[in-house]
């Protein structure tokens, strides 16, 4: 029989060297990346037969060691067609799921030749989510078709019960009664106007549902444009509440932004690998999200609770922003009217 001594010996050993291993992971966290040391070798290029030291030709730009053909850089050859051929690209994948605010600040430093474009990343990850979403998963199931469906049968069925109301009340008196979803409703339309109807007492706009479904279909086609626009809504207020920070206590609004287009295409990187594995999954989109709070925290040096009601705070200016201009707007459309 195993004594508990014994169990408890091996556990607190155990948690002892996870310990330590965390923190050596910390410590790689905050450490910046390393150059490759330059080579103090006799070097003759093979392109234009130059003599030089160093890593790189510096007639040509050929590396020093080109070496023979491998499946790996038959491999990065390929994914240079598409713009993914620099090994920054995996560098920036890496670090931005391992240590997304130090990598930032480190790019933001100055350290801009480690790591790929921020927004050539966007793009192209954004493609790629869209081909992952389009059925290049592990179940070939098309979200994005699955998704827009859905949509467009609430809003087909909405749009059919106003045709409905529509049809029944162009012969209707001027006051009738109608029968929907089994409960009768009082509609109204005036003669001369065929954009509106009243229910119940209630004006209903009739071309509502046409410009929702609209809106709708322009999102679900142009996710990129509508990441850029929320990118673009969302980091005003964020950068109200971060600018004055401990690390860095001068952050421009254009450092901000290219530091949460950064943070983007990492929340793009956790769709990507969930929606490959488990496609379909809302509570992966979730976890993305909260995952956020990491690289605010470790590039601006706030405790996460800190992190965290900044970003709430950022949010309710956001939301307060919205509703003050959704009601000028409602203020001149009517003053527009009354004209």
């Amino acid at each position: 029989m195993i004594h508990l001594s014994y169990i408890f010996v091996t556990f607190a050993n155990v948690m002892e060297q996870l310990k330590e291993k965390y923190e050596r992971f910390k410590e790689w966290q905050k450490k910046p990346y390393e150059v490759r040391p330059l080579s103090t070798n006799e070097h003759t290029c093979a392109t234009c037969h130059t003599q030089f030291q160093g890593n790189y030709c510096p007639r040509c730009g050929q590396s020093a060691t080109i070496g023979r053909y491998s499946f790996k850089t038959a491999f990065l050859l390929f994914l240079d067609v598409w713009g993914l051929g620099n090994r920054g690209m995996f560098r920036s994948i890496r670090d931005l799921i391992l240590r997304p605010g130090y990598m930032i600040r480190d790019y933001l430093n100055g350290m801009q030749m480690a790591y790929f474009p921020p927004f050539k990343m966007f793009f192209l990850l954004i493609a790629l989510n869209v081909l992952v979403e389009s059925g290049f998963n592990v179940k070939m199931q098309n979200i994005i078709t699955k998704s827009k469906e859905s949509i467009f049968n609430d809003l087909e069925k909405a749009q059919q019960d106003i045709k409905t109301i529509q049809m029944k009340a162009t012969h209707a008196e001027l006051k009738d009664t109608i029968k929907i979803n089994g409960k009768r409703h009082i509609i109204e339309k005036a003669p001369n106007d065929d954009n509106s109807i009243t229910i119940d007492g209630k004006k209903k706009d009739l071309t509502f549902i046409k410009i929702i479904k609209r809106i709708t279909d322009w999102m679900v086609n142009n996710e990129t444009l509508v990441q850029l626009f929320w990118l673009l809504l969302l980091s005003g207020p964020l950068y109200i509440f971060f600018r004055h920070n401990k690390k860095i206590p001068d952050v421009r609004y254009s450092e901000f932004f290219v530091s949460m287009v950064y943070i983007t295409n990492m929340m793009t990187i956790y769709d990507i690998i969930s929606g490959f594995f488990l496609p379909g999954q809302t509570i992966t989109a979730f976890i993305a999200s909260l995952a956020t709070f990491i690289p605010l925290k470790q590039l601006y040096g706030y405790s996460y609770l800190r992190t965290v009601l900044k970003v709430i705070g950022a949010i309710i200016l956001l939301i307060s922003a919205i509703c003050l201009l959704a009601i000028l707007i409602a203020i001149l459309a009517g003053l527009i009217l009354d004209l």
